[in-house]
């Protein structure tokens, strides 16, 4: 009766006649139960198991006919890759781990999708973890691809980011540890892939002081993140050129979600002087704090200049329309995957680098200050 079974288990699973012959072969049946190696094939198709490995990856020395018939019998009899012993045989997995504070950001899906192809391109795989803003989760991501024996790591660290004891592990066996977009603060000599968020403050900065504004208010993120330390240099930068005083009043450090947008938006109207300009390190936040004041009347851009950064989809669809930065995501992820790949081959030690350029998109939430509102 278990005969019968597989069999017809069996002929289920054949889809043309000439797998026929695969059935009616015992030795081959006998495979088909079991679990099904290299060696297994280089006995049926008379060939060495050197040449069906290369065969299954599609190596140039093998020609592509004898690829193509390796790989149906491969297919037919169930064979599956280990990747893991083929990891220990070679010290490689040819996969690299990355971390990202969230999945659900138009920036970086962009960013993701430029791994993915650079990543494809070369060879390798990519297992991809968040860490939801917090540190605590950051560690456990970074454990998990440190025991998946990643080849190399790309990060964006989380806004709760403090310290970066948990990469140390790649630091000391020379995984390659490669940061994007967020990179931490201090004297670390970590690769990097950024764009030049300094420029890019005083720009947005500059912009709106000459659309009118004197009192500014930067809301940014955690400033042990260098990518918010620099746009805050930059906003201080701006201010110096035009002889405007700096407050450290007027930066507030948030976590720039919504709900920090709605909180900082009722904070502002308790102030005794409201300001001119709002310049907030993200777009989801400025938004957020644009629709709280809109609907309790202040007018924007006529009272209050408000500019956002990363210039996601809904910044263009808002009314009005938001000024913001927009970065080349796509770009970055493949230049990051590219980066580290070329760290992994030739084990340089020295830091990477990259700093990318940016565009200044001009709308109408900075358009000129109406002097007669109150």
């Amino acid at each position: 009766m278990h005969k019968v079974k597989n069999y017809f288990n069996l002929r289920n699973r054949l889809r043309k006649p000439d797998d026929y012959y695969y059935f009616c072969n015992s030795e081959i049946y006998e495979m088909l139960k079991k679990e099904v190696t290299i060696y297994e094939i280089a006995k049926l198709l008379n060939v060495s198991a050197a040449t069906v490995s290369r065969g299954l990856k599609n190596h140039p020395s093998i020609s592509k006919k004898t690829c193509t018939k390796i790989q149906e019998t491969a297919k037919k009899l169930g064979y599956q890759s280990n990747a893991l012993a083929s990891s220990l045989r070679t010290s490689k997995s040819y996969t690299l781990g990355v971390i990202v504070p969230r999945l659900d950001s138009n920036f970086m899906s962009t960013v993701l999708a430029g791994m993915e192809k650079a990543a494809v391109e070369k060879g390798y795989h990519l297992i991809i973890m968040q860490s939801f803003e917090t540190q605590e989760k950051e560690e456990k991501c970074a454990q998990l691809l440190f025991n998946h024996r990643v080849d190399g790591i790309l990060v964006s660290t989380s806004s709760e980011s403090d310290g970066m004891n948990h990469f140390s592990p790649f630091v000391k066996k020379n995984i390659p540890l490669l940061f994007f977009d967020r990179a931490p603060n201090g004297k670390h000599t970590f690769s990097s892939i950024t764009i030049n968020n300094r420029k890019a403050g005083y720009e947005l900065t500059k912009l709106m002081i000459k659309n009118g504004s004197e009192n500014i208010l930067h809301i940014t993120g955690n400033k042990r993140l260098l990518v918010y330390k620099e746009r805050l240099d930059g906003f201080i930068q701006a201010l110096k050129e035009f002889n405007i005083p700096f407050s450290p009043k007027m930066v507030w450090e948030t976590k720039l979600g919504v709900e920090d947008g709605t909180n900082a938006a009722k904070k502002i109207l308790t102030m005794k002087t409201l300001p001119d300009s709002i310049f907030v390190a993200n777009d989801t936040c400025a938004i957020a704090i644009t629709n709280y004041l809109q609907k309790k009347g202040i007018k924007i851009p006529g009272q209050i200049q408000v500019s956002g950064f990363n210039d996601d989809p809904f910044a263009s669809l808002f009314t009005p329309q938001l000024t913001t930065v927009r970065y080349p995501g796509t770009e970055m992820g493949i230049v990051a995957v590219k980066s580290i790949i070329d760290l992994i081959k030739t084990k340089n030690k020295s830091p990477v680098k990259d700093i990318l350029d940016f565009k200044l998109i001009v709308r109408e939430s900075t358009d000129k200050i109406d002097t007669r509102l109150p």
